[in-house]
């Protein structure tokens, strides 16, 4: 058994299901401390961080990674059960192999076998992890960048460890993400008897119209590295569950993915006036879980280009695609952003898996980066 196998099954035993933390982050510091990282326990709330770092010199590299996983959901549609790991065909199973066990795993191995080989590299290294990237993200990534930035310790270089291939380790990476703004409204009306609507007034009738204006309005068309902001609706709640009551309020929820031709401020002025044009009393809450970033060149990319060819012999592609990451939160303090990790195709479904052969070429891709970047 490989030691990149060997220890991706010891995380996938820890059922640390977000926020939880099971453990990971112990063995974890155990395994990073004798490669002479110092650690730092940066906890917030219910969350559990650590910042690990080897060197006080720059460039600083990180190695982001979260060591919480989504629920398994119905236990009874697992082939194997959800924490315990099992190899069937070529593959390992369980939650959390591909989102993010699986990375985190290659990381440690990669950086054993690097440090072993290069004790004396450029700059430093460093590891940071955390428990809150499945949930809410409000007490992990978000809290330590704050402290970093506190402290003016800047990370040069960050390497994401989320999957972003699509068919073979290392085809696609993510150079950036699209922003995420969510919208909570509420629309107010007059409830009343059905038989007797001019002495009510229903907000389902008043919202419609300002609805469809909201999901067919044009709000920009993207650029080279972006596709168009997007608009969806995602919860729609009204009415008290009669047939012959017109309900007194309605309330929708909707989220846009946004690219860097808008700000959260253009967003929030668009839809106001959008609304406001259609007369509904109203209340709306924002939420934004973060803007969008982009790494359109640099040292990290040529050293992912350049790791990925010699390992893997793929011409990799640029994307920013997919959901958001915790790279949001540090690409605001200057940092290049990259995320590189296995397959998608299996994330949070039952039956999550990783290919044993992925893992090792995984791992083999963040060594050679390692020496494309810090050995000269």
């Amino acid at each position: 058994m490989s030691d990149t196998l060997e220890l991706l099954k010891d995380l996938i035993r820890r059922p640390s299901v977000t926020p939880e933390d099971a453990g990971c982050q112990d063995l974890l510091i155990q395994r990073l401390q004798k490669l002479g990282f110092k650690s730092e326990r940066l906890d917030f709330a219910d969350t559990q961080n650590i910042w690990l770092r080897r060197g006080t010199a720059k460039p600083l590299l990180t190695f982001l990674g979260h060591t919480d996983v989504v629920p398994p959901g119905p236990l009874d549609a697992w082939l194997s059960p959800p924490f315990e790991p099992t190899i069937r065909d070529g593959k390992l199973y369980g939650r959390g192999t591909a989102d993010m066990k699986g990375s985190i795993a290659a990381f440690v191995t990669a950086l054993e076998r690097f440090l072993a080989e290069h004790p004396d590299h450029q700059g430093s290294i460093a590891v940071m992890l955390t428990s809150d990237e499945e949930g809410i993200a409000t007490h992990g990534v978000v809290k330590v960048v704050e402290v970093l930035e506190q402290r003016n310790e800047k990370i040069d270089w960050c390497l994401v460890g989320e999957p972003s291939s699509s068919t073979r380790v290392g085809d696609v990476i993510r150079v950036g993400r699209r922003g995420s703004l969510c919208a909570k409204l509420t629309v107010k009306g007059i409830q009343g008897h059905v038989a007797y609507p001019e002495i009510a007034e229903n907000p389902i009738h008043s919202l419609a119209p300002a609805l469809k204006e909201l999901t067919e309005e044009v709000w920009d068309h993207g650029n080279d590295y972006f596709p168009p902001t997007s608009l969806q609706v995602s919860n729609i709640n009204g009415g008290t569950g009669a047939e012959n009551i017109i309900p007194g309020e309605i309330e929708v929820q909707f989220n846009l993915r946004f690219c860097t031709e808008l700000d959260e401020e253009t967003i929030k002025r668009r839809v106001h006036a959008i609304l406001g044009k259609h007369k509904l009393k109203y209340e709306l809450d924002w939420r934004l879980s973060g803007n969008p970033f982009l790494t359109s060149q640099g040292e990290l990319i040529e050293a992912a280009h350049a790791a990925i060819k010699q390992v893997a012999g793929l011409n990799t592609v640029n994307d920013t695609g997919g959901g958001t990451s915790d790279g949001r939160f540090v690409a605001p303090t200057g940092a290049q952003v990259i995320e590189l990790g296995p397959l998608n195709e299996s994330i949070h479904k039952v039956n999550e898996n990783i290919g044993l052969e992925d893992l090792e070429v995984l791992s083999q891709i963040y060594e050679q980066m390692l020496v494309e970047l810090l050995v000269k």
